[in-house]
């Protein structure tokens, strides 16, 4: 008697998970929020720039539509910001837009070139101190870039302002199906034309483009003089733009507790920063106030920023009538609370406890970055100042001792520590070169040579002992360091 199996049941497909529908909502109603927040910006930044809002506008386009397919990190916005405008508006003012276009194609052929050499690895010498003030003086940006719009206004501006911050902080507590800056936007902005009220809005910030980007070649003789004049300013674009990128997409990995392709990052940007300049934008990179708007309303993928793309276009161009009505205190209301919630609250709560040369470094980073309004200044700085107060705590981290051998002849020096060129200067006064007998041996089986500075201070030690008439050997010298003692050596013998 024979029995037949039944067949087995057909595999489903599944969904990905980021195609389920509380997902998409969450995306799309991100990125909405995001294109809303994006408009006033890429005109401000536009005019900070000296160029026509729409050169802004098709750039926070064309960067945020491309970089949600090549960039590394999700849920990150790219698009016009300051930092761009201010490397950039020099040029434009001395030498026009074209130079400018020129420029953004230049730097992100750079951008693209650094990423190859691994540029993105650097970003594990950033350290946390940096990190805390370069969030802290982000923070701070957002809502001083805020403080134009709240001086020499009607007074209604504030009580909107006001009743919009009390509605993104209330709302989540009661629902978070719809991100609250949106439904502050919505409400305060049919609040304003229901009640007929005169004040700021998106409109008074500059006129909106009425047509698509078009692709076209930036009109500039293609000679020598033209790369010596935008080859500067294209390296400020591709600089800035990867450490700000970078630094955000850090942020963000540490928001999402998820990873990031940092050099595909990179690359990215350079190549969202080509098609901008081919299609008329200004350049950009990642923008972490938009990016924190973003996160901050539940996206997770690279759909929400797709979205922010496509919606800032369609409203500027579609709906431009529409978004002029938008009160600039609703806009005002979400960059106050992202600036709030940027904030690393938890670093002034800790300050007292932190070791004075972390303070420094924070502090540092976050003055220097209010000072030139540049966060790449602020940051470089910031590692900068980290470097030399590292190099000055372990400079006394090398510690020699010395014993007599019973009979009197030899003495043995013993080093431990890492030995480069801030703790080995220190080194040559710990011998003493009158006192001890003619053989000296130096043990450095404890210690490890880093650099030719050591080298050489061990030559002049042996170097002193000589002109004694005393001998010294050195001993313990093993792997890395043994290589690189013997070829130091070598060079520093053809040198005299």
């Amino acid at each position: 008697m024979s029995s037949v199996l039944p067949a087995p049941p057909e595999p489903r497909l599944r969904r990905p998970a980021w195609l389920s529908p509380k997902v998409v909502r969450t995306e799309v109603l991100a990125g909405l929020v995001v294109a809303l927040a994006l408009i006033p910006e890429a005109i401000s930044f536009s005019i900070l720039a000296g160029v026509d809002p729409r050169v802004g506008l098709f750039a926070s386009f064309t960067m945020a539509v491309v970089i949600a397919f090549t960039g590394g990190r999700p849920a990150m916005i790219s698009a016009a910001t300051g930092a761009i405008a201010l490397v950039v508006a020099p040029l434009a003012r001395d030498h026009g837009l074209e130079y400018l276009l020129a420029a953004v194609i230049l730097g992100g052929v750079f951008q693209v070139l650094l990423a190859a050499a691994g540029v993105a690895r650097l970003m594990r010498f950033i350290p946390l101190s940096v990190m805390v003030g370069f969030v802290n003086a982000l923070a701070i940006l957002i809502f001083m870039a805020q403080v134009p719009h709240l001086v020499d206004v009607p007074w209604l501006v504030y009580p909107l302002v006001a009743a919009g911050l009390a509605m993104i902080f209330l709302i989540p507590r009661l629902t978070t199906v719809v991100p609250a800056p949106l439904i502050s936007i919505v409400v305060l902005t049919g609040l304003t034309v229901a009640a007929g009220l005169t004040i700021p809005d998106v409109g008074d910030q500059g006129e909106p483009p009425d047509s698509l980007p078009f692709f076209a070649l930036p009109d500039v003789p293609l000679t020598y003089a033209t790369l010596a004049i935008i080859t500067p300013y294209a390296l400020g674009v591709a600089f800035v733009g990867l450490m700000e990128s970078l630094m955000t997409a850090k942020l963000v990995d540490e928001l999402t507790d998820t990873g990031s392709d940092k050099t595909r990052e990179s690359w990215g940007q350079g190549v969202a920063n080509i098609v901008t300049g081919f299609f008329g934008g200004m350049g950009g990179c990642a923008m972490i106030g938009q990016t924190m708007i973003n996160v901050r309303s539940g996206a997770r993928t690279r759909l929400s920023t797709f979205l922010s793309g496509v919606f800032l276009l369609l409203l500027v161009v579609v709906l431009g009538d529409v978004v002029a009505i938008i009160p600039m205190a609703a806009l005002v209301a979400v960059m106050v609370f992202v600036s709030i919630a940027t904030f690393d609250w938890h670093s002034l709560r800790t300050i007292h406890r932190m070791p004075r040369s972390e303070t420094a470094v924070m502090l540092s980073t976050v003055a220097l970055t209010l000072f030139t309004h540049n966060l790449a200044i602020g940051v470089g700085v910031g590692v900068l100042v980290a470097c030399v107060l590292f190099a000055r705590r372990v400079a006394h981290l090398v510690e020699v001792t010395s014993v007599l051998d019973p009979e009197g002849g030899t003495r043995v020096y013993s080093v431990h520590g890492a030995m480069f060129f801030a703790s080995s200067n220190d080194l040559i006064s710990q011998f003493g070169y009158n006192d001890d007998p003619r053989n000296v041996v130096i043990d450095l089986s404890d210690a490890h040579v880093w650099d030719a500075s050591t080298v050489a201070v061990l030559d002049a030690v042996t170097h002193k002992y000589g002109t004694r008439g005393k001998k010294v050997e050195i001993v313990g010298l093993t792997g890395h360091s043994a290589d690189r003692y013997e070829r130091h050596t070598g060079q520093l013998a053809g040198a005299h």
